[in-house]
């Protein structure tokens, strides 16, 4: 029993090394659509 649940955490650490590592090195796109809203003055007391 003790050897499953050692197995086990050994295998979710390098799950979440491997997930961590693929996370860092992820070429994530930049946005590329332009965002435009307008604000009304009211919002903005002086």
């Amino acid at each position: 029993m003790g050897k499953i649940i050692f197995g086990a955490f050994i295998f979710i650490g390098l799950a979440l090394g491997g997930a961590a590592v693929f996370l860092a090195t992820w070429d994530i796109p930049a946005p590329t659509a332009t965002v435009e809203r307008q604000l009304p003055d009211d919002r903005f007391p002086r």
